[in-house]
Order: structure tokens, then C-alpha cells, then sequence
């Protein structure tokens, strides 16, 4: 959240609970619904959970639920990196885990990839207002 407000987005915080988002941000001229999620630097990539598990619930319905539909942006703290990342819902194509690139491949591939560079949240974010899809 401190990254995003540094970025000088607006912040609102739902109300109550069950909400499918953790905060909506604010560019000055649209809203959109974000899901804070933790991320950990695992073999040059930052991997982060695109789902949410109800196994810790007795008698789940289901075990895990994405947010396709239901978020614009996942927000993305790794402390490893100590670095924030904004990425569109739409540029998650996983349904479960995700991840982004901090070390190039060694085959050197870099179409269909997403490198965490492209998603840092950073003080230009508020003046380009909010990100776009990319097109990875």
C-alpha cells in the first residue's frame, strides 16, 4: 500500500469483509480493484499465489478460487527483491501461480515472458495514469 500511495495513487479500503479485493486505487480517473499478494524470488523470478485456498476451511466447496472477473491488479510485495509490482489481472494467464522475471532466461526467450522490470510500481505510474495490459 506504502508503494502505491508513494506513487500517488488515491486508496480506499472496502468496508466489512468477504470482499474478493484487499483496496481500490484511485489514478484521478478511474478506479480499480487490487489483491495484495506476497512474492518470493524463486529460481530468478518472483512467484506469487494467483488464487486464493479455502483448505485451511472445514468442508471447503473448493479448495482454491482465482480472481478472474473479480480484481483489475494484483499487487505484489517481494521482500527478496524489495520491490513492489502492479500487474493486470489479464496478464496473469494462470489461474493458480504466477511469476515474473527478474533474471533473464538463459535461452534468452523473451516473448510470452514477464519480466518484473515491466511491473515495478514506481513514481511515474500516477503521472501515465494506470497501467495498461502489456503484451506479453
Amino acid at each position: 500500500m506504502l508503494a502505491l500511495s508513494e506513487a500517488g495513487y488515491g486508496l480506499l479500503v472496502p468496508f466489512g469483509e468477504n470482499m474478493r479485493y484487499d483496496l481500490v486505487i484511485d489514478d484521478g480517473d478511474r478506479l480499480a480493484r487490487v489483491q495484495c499478494k506476497t512474492g518470493r524470488l524463486r529460481n530468478g523470478a518472483v512467484i506469487f499465489n494467483a488464487c486464493s485456498s479455502y483448505a485451511h476451511h472445514p468442508n471447503p466447496r473448493v479448495v482454491k478460487r482465482d480472481y478472474q472477473g473479480q480484481i483489475d491488479y494484483f499487487a505484489v510485495f517481494c521482500q527478496e527483491t524489495r520491490t513492489s509490482y502492479l500487474i493486470p489481472i489479464t496478464d496473469v494467464k494462470t489461474r493458480y501461480q504466477a511469476g515474473l522475471r527478474v533474471d533473464p532466461p538463459r535461452n534468452n526467450q523473451r516473448v510470452g515472458i514477464r519480466f518484473a522490470a515491466d511491473y515495478e510500481i514506481d513514481n511515474d505510474h500516477k503521472e501515465t495514469g494506470l497501467p495498461n495490459e502489456h503484451a506479453a
